[in-house]
């Protein structure tokens, strides 16, 4: 595998953070992985300079596949939770590649271990399309499809569909959503790190309290506070339904993957809360949706080995031309 010269550099790049790492030959796993904070680095290109000078020893990589969190057109993107955009060509790299995070997320779900992956219900997932979203600084939402060649990512955008409401109580909490200045309240307005605060915030109007302002991770750390623990069974709740809801429109029967930053700090409680049932709770398809499988994903970089995963089979399309 020659097309590209090693090393090769993978990255994950999100609103918040921007996860970095280099794969060194054909089969190794990304190395050498790094996390920065965006806000440290006004822009892409500074923060993968910073990254190779400072973690990389100065290496200068052949290729570059990097996942980000936003639109991509051809090769130029634009990140939607943070100011960073431009084109991938700045980088200087001579093959450098886009794709969106969860699209590389979706890339990486065949090359995941037993061990990184926790059932939240329903059967081990199968050949099948496979569907990935997850809650992080946004919700992002992604498929995979078999085909003739292996497996082709979908992208997505699915987070930004209208947020789904099931139970009166979240009715309510989307009326004090809109009373709090969000008119048109879709999914990662509260399925998301973000989305924990709003929902918090929502839930004290709806139960005439006055709560403290608190950051997702203390939500969710919170969990013999009553309004904090409601918060985060509501979320798993409707959480549930939005993954119910993007299994029927991929025709998921290969599994549901959950990913992002925000579930794997709340494991224990996601499985035992309502996000199966919710799931499942669909008037007509509730058999179809029992059929697949949820798990979450555990591993610590996934989005990584999914860039990595890319780049190794572009490589071969590269050496059969």
């Amino acid at each position: 595998m020659g097309a590209f010269e090693f090393p090769w550099l993978v990255a994950d790049i999100g609103g918040t953070n921007a996860r970095f790492g280099l794969v060194t030959s054909p089969d190794a796993r990304p190395s050498n992985v790094a996390v920065l904070a965006g806000a440290d680095h006004p822009t892409l290109p500074d923060a993968v300079a910073a990254y190779l000078a400072e973690h990389a020893g100065g290496v200068r990589p052949g290729a570059a596949c990097l996942a980000l969190a936003g639109p991509i057109e051809g090769d130029r993107y634009r990140l939607t939770n943070s100011s960073w955009a431009g084109s991938v060509r700045e980088l200087g790299v001579p093959f450098a590649a886009l794709l969106n995070d969860f699209e590389a997320l979706a890339v990486s779900l065949p090359h995941l271990d037993a061990d990184d992956l926790v059932s939240l219900g329903g059967p081990p997932p199968g050949e099948g399309v496979k569907a990935v979203l997850g809650p992080g600084t946004g919700l992002g939402v992604g498929g995979l499809v078999p085909t003739c060649d292996g497996w082709t990512p979908v992208p997505g955008e699915g987070g930004h569909v209208t947020v789904p409401v099931v139970e009166p109580r979240e009715f309510e909490i989307v009326r004090a959503l809109r009373s709090q200045g969000l008119p048109h309240v879709v999914a990662e307005h509260v399925l998301s790190g973000p989305g924990l605060v709003r929902l918090h915030r929502a839930l004290a109007e709806v139960n005439g309290v006055t709560a403290p302002e608190l950051t997702a991770s203390q939500i969710a750390a919170r969990a013999d506070d009553p309004l904090c623990a409601e918060t985060v069974e509501v979320f798993c709740a409707m959480l549930g339904s939005f993954a119910g809801n993007v299994a029927l429109t991929l025709g998921a029967r290969g599994g549901v993957y959950l990913g992002g930053g925000v579930l794997p700090r709340i494991v224990d409680r996601v499985r035992t809360s309502d996000f199966r049932t919710r799931f499942t709770d669909n008037p007509d398809m509730s058999h179809y949706l029992a059929a697949i499988g949820t798990v979450l994903i555990v591993a610590s970089q996934p989005a990584l080995t999914g860039a990595a995963a890319w780049l190794r089979q572009r490589a071969r399309t590269e050496i059969v031309k």
